[in-house]
C-alpha cells in the first residue's frame, strides 16, 4: 500500500493538469488603450514565483524583466518576460504536439528558450528565426506567444523539430487564446479545451467593442469561476458554500497572472528602446487573493515585493498570497486543494479577498494610468 501511494503521488505530481496555463494575445485594435496585450495565467507545481530585472551580459544583448521560479537562483529560465527592445514572450505547455521518442530528461526546455529569446530577439520574426536555428531536438512542446513594438503578435505551436505559426493579424476579432493543447496538434488530445472556451466567452463582451484591458485579465478572467459546460459562473450559485476546483481559469495550481502591455506600433525601422515603455502588470500567487503591481524594464522597475528577496529566495507578495490561498482551500476533511470556500472570496459584508483585491487593483490601474500617461 505504501508503494502504491508513493506511485500515485508521483503520478499526480507529473500530471499535465498540474502544469497547465491559460493565455491570450490581444491586438492594439481590440484593446482599450490601443496597445497590444500578452497575458498568461500560470499554472505550475512551482508555487513560489518572483520577478527580476536582468541586465544585458554581452554586447548585442538586451536587458529584460522576467517571471522566474523562486528556486531559480541564477534566473536561467524565464517563464514570461519583456525586453528593452519591445519583444515579449510567454508559453503554455502543450500535450498534443510531441511526435517522437525524446526522453523526458531532455524536455521542458521552454524556460531556457525564452530567456535566450529575451536576450536576443527584437521582433516576432526574430523569434521565428531563432526557432529555425535551435539545435534539434529543441526539448520543447509548447505554444509560445509573442508580441513586438512593430504591432506584430503570434503563437508558435512548437515541438522538438518544427512549429506552426498563427499570426494575430489573422484573428478576426483581434484575439488569440491558447491553453494546453495546440490547434495544429493531434485532434482530441491535450488539455484545457474547457478553459479555452471559458476565456473566449469571458473576453467576447470586451473584444467586441475594443475594450480589453489588463484588468480584464488579472481581475476578470483570472478571478472568474465561469464554467463552459454549465454555461454560468459557478460561484454565483444560490446557497453554494463550497466549490469543486475543476476546469476554471484560476486553479489551485495557479501561481501568477501577468499581462504585458506593449506600445502602439512604432514601425519596423524605428530605433531606441520601446520596451522601456512597456508595462508588465503582475499579480503573484492565486489571482483571487493577489495584488497587481506594475513592472517596467529598468533597474528600478521591479517592486521589491515581487523580487526574490525573502529567506529562501521567495518574494514577499507571493508569500502573502499563498497564505491567503490556504484560507480559500480549507475544507475540514481530506482533499483540501480540491474545494474552494466561497465565503473567503465573496461575502455579504464585502470583505472577501476577491472583493478586496478587485477594488485595490482597480485603484492601482487608475492611478498608474493617470500618472504614466497610459491612456489611449
Amino acid at each position: 500500500m505504501t508503494r502504491y501511494i508513493s506511485l500515485l503521488l508521483a503520478t499526480l505530481a507529473c500530471c499535465p493538469d498540474a502544469t497547465g496555463c491559460t493565455s491570450a494575445i490581444v491586438s492594439a485594435q481590440a484593446s482599450a488603450s490601443g496597445r497590444p496585450l500578452l497575458w498568461k495565467n500560470r499554472d505550475t507545481s512551482a508555487t513560489d514565483n518572483k520577478i527580476e530585472y536582468i541586465a544585458a551580459g554581452s554586447p548585442g544583448e538586451y536587458d529584460y524583466v522576467g517571471l522566474f521560479n523562486a528556486s531559480d537562483r541564477n534566473c536561467e529560465q524565464a517563464w514570461m518576460g519583456m525586453n528593452s527592445a519591445g519583444f515579449a514572450v510567454m508559453n503554455t505547455a502543450s500535450y498534443n504536439l510531441k511526435d517522437d521518442n525524446v526522453p523526458a530528461s531532455k524536455m521542458d526546455r521552454e524556460g531556457y528558450v525564452m530567456s535566450h529569446a529575451l536576450k536576443h530577439c527584437r521582433t516576432v520574426d526574430d523569434f521565428g528565426r531563432l526557432l529555425d536555428v535551435l539545435p534539434r531536438p529543441m526539448g520543447v512542446e509548447a505554444n509560445f506567444g509573442v508580441i513586438d513594438a512593430c504591432g506584430n503578435g503570434a503563437y508558435f505551436e512548437c515541438n522538438n523539430h518544427s512549429y506552426t505559426r498563427y499570426n494575430l493579424d489573422d484573428a478576426p476579432d483581434g484575439v488569440l487564446v491558447r491553453t494546453n493543447y495546440s490547434h495544429s496538434g493531434e485532434q482530441g488530445k491535450g488539455y484545457g479545451q474547457i478553459r479555452e472556451r471559458n476565456a473566449l466567452h469571458l473576453l467576447k463582451p470586451y473584444s467586441g467593442n475594443a475594450s480589453v484591458e489588463p484588468y480584464t485579465f488579472t481581475d476578470v478572467l483570472s478571478c472568474s469561476f465561469y464554467h463552459d459546460l454549465y454555461g454560468r459562473d459557478m460561484a454565483e450559485t444560490p446557497g453554494c458554500q463550497w466549490l469543486i476546483d475543476q476546469d476554471f481559469i484560476p486553479r489551485y495550481t495557479t501561481t501568477a497572472t501577468v499581462v504585458i502591455e506593449g506600445v502602439s506600433s512604432i514601425g519596423p525601422d524605428a530605433e531606441g528602446e520601446p520596451g522601456r515603455r512597456y508595462v508588465m502588470w503582475t499579480a503573484l500567487g492565486y489571482p483571487p487573493c493577489a495584488q497587481v503591481v506594475p513592472v517596467w524594464c529598468s533597474p528600478e522597475g521591479v517592486d521589491e515585493g515581487l523580487r526574490g528577496l525573502q529567506p529562501g529566495g521567495t518574494s514577499r507578495l507571493c508569500d502573502e498570497a499563498k497564505a491567503r490561498k490556504q484560507e480559500v482551500f480549507s475544507a475540514p476533511d481530506g482533499n483540501r486543494q480540491r474545494y474552494i470556500r466561497l465565503s473567503t472570496l465573496k461575502n455579504s459584508l464585502g470583505t472577501g479577498y476577491l472583493q478586496h483585491f478587485r477594488n485595490l487593483n482597480m485603484q492601482t490601474y487608475r492611478r498608474m494610468r493617470r500618472s504614466n500617461n497610459l491612456e489611449k
